[in-house]
């Protein structure tokens, strides 16, 4: 939870920080070269976590493939993509950990990360399939989500950067839909994996009350995001303008 809340998230920091900010001509000059590395970024990660058999994995890969789409809004030389690119990092944030919770809240019961041996769990786990079909669904960039709205930004950025840049970069849309739905289809629906399961709990106050206070930041992110976005305006207008003197 911690690596993908945060430690996650300090190279794009590092990248506003310094490279972006003390350094605006060389990034603007690499940035070709960043944006080809982060586009096979994209597309091998997603292409990774579609193969994945563990729950963390299946997490861990996707959270590197947002990472990767970041990092093309980052490099995208304008306010929209940047502003996108630091939105998605805090949906994400907020997201990913939610998500690393759930699967630690089935490894505690079940002591497995193995997807093969979950099914049905919507049967006999409903709070527990809320909450992991909101963060599935937050995860996927569905509309009403923190990460939509830091999607929709940064792919406006990426799209006045290079449209065919932006061609690429939807493939990780693409995939994200896949490995969201794949996940939560085969842990939650199906027939109950009684033999490898005999005796399922759902989520304690102390579990849901965590996810609940993940899950209404993620709402407020994803329904009013302006508060964060008229924060970000300024200090993004002076990047923008560093990177083109």
């Amino acid at each position: 939870m911690l690596l993908a809340s945060l430690m996650l998230k300090l190279g794009g920091y590092g990248f506003l920080r310094f490279s972006l900010s003390m350094l605006g001509e060389g990034s603007a000059y690499f940035s070709s070269l960043v944006s080809t590395l982060a586009l096979l970024g994209v597309v091998y990660g997603s292409l990774s976590t579609v193969r994945q058999i563990d729950l963390k994995r299946v997490i861990a890969y996707s959270s590197v493939a947002h990472m990767n789409l970041v990092m093309l809004g980052l490099f995208s030389d304008n306010q929209h993509g940047i502003e996108g690119a630091i939105y998605l990092m805090v949906g994400h944030g907020v997201v990913s950990t939610a998500l690393f919770f759930c699967v630690g809240v089935l490894y505690d019961r079940y002591h497995s990360r193995l997807i093969r041996y979950y099914g049905g769990l919507t049967t006999v786990m409903p709070l527990f399939s809320f909450f992991f079909l909101m963060f599935t669904l937050a995860n996927m960039g569905f509309p009403g989500t923190s990460n939509f709205l830091g999607e929709i930004l940064l792919f406006v950025g990426i799209y006045a950067y290079n449209s065919t840049t932006l061609i690429f970069a939807t493939a990780g849309i693409v995939f994200s839909a896949v490995y969201s739905v794949l996940l939560y289809n085969r842990v939650a629906f199906g027939a109950l994996k009684t033999t490898y399961i005999s005796q399922f709990s759902d989520l304690n106050r102390r579990e849901f009350m965590i996810l609940l206070s993940l899950l209404v930041p993620m709402a407020l992110l994803g329904l009013g995001g302006n508060f964060l976005l008229d924060y970000m305006h300024f200090p993004v207008k002076a990047i923008v303008s560093s990177l083109r003197p």
